[in-house]
């Protein structure tokens, strides 16, 4: 939950693994409840693992 009006990272909107809820108290209240009665499960956008620099290093060694 990002408990603010806006994100940088709306691909975590798109893709379900997040959700916007404002600053209000009872939409958090409300998103919360929401969130723990959910059958959620772990889910990440594409290619967010943490893996990043090692994608990049190994295009670079590639070109070199």
């Amino acid at each position: 939950l990002t408990l603010r009006e806006n994100t940088e990272r709306p691909i975590t909107i798109s893709e379900g693994t997040n959700t916007l809820v404002g600053n209000n108290p009872a939409a958090i209240v409300k998103a919360f409840n929401a969130a723990l009665n959910s059958d959620f499960s772990e889910k990440q956008p594409k290619y967010w693992d943490g893996s990043a620099a090692q994608r990049i290093a190994d295009i670079l060694l590639t070109h070199i």
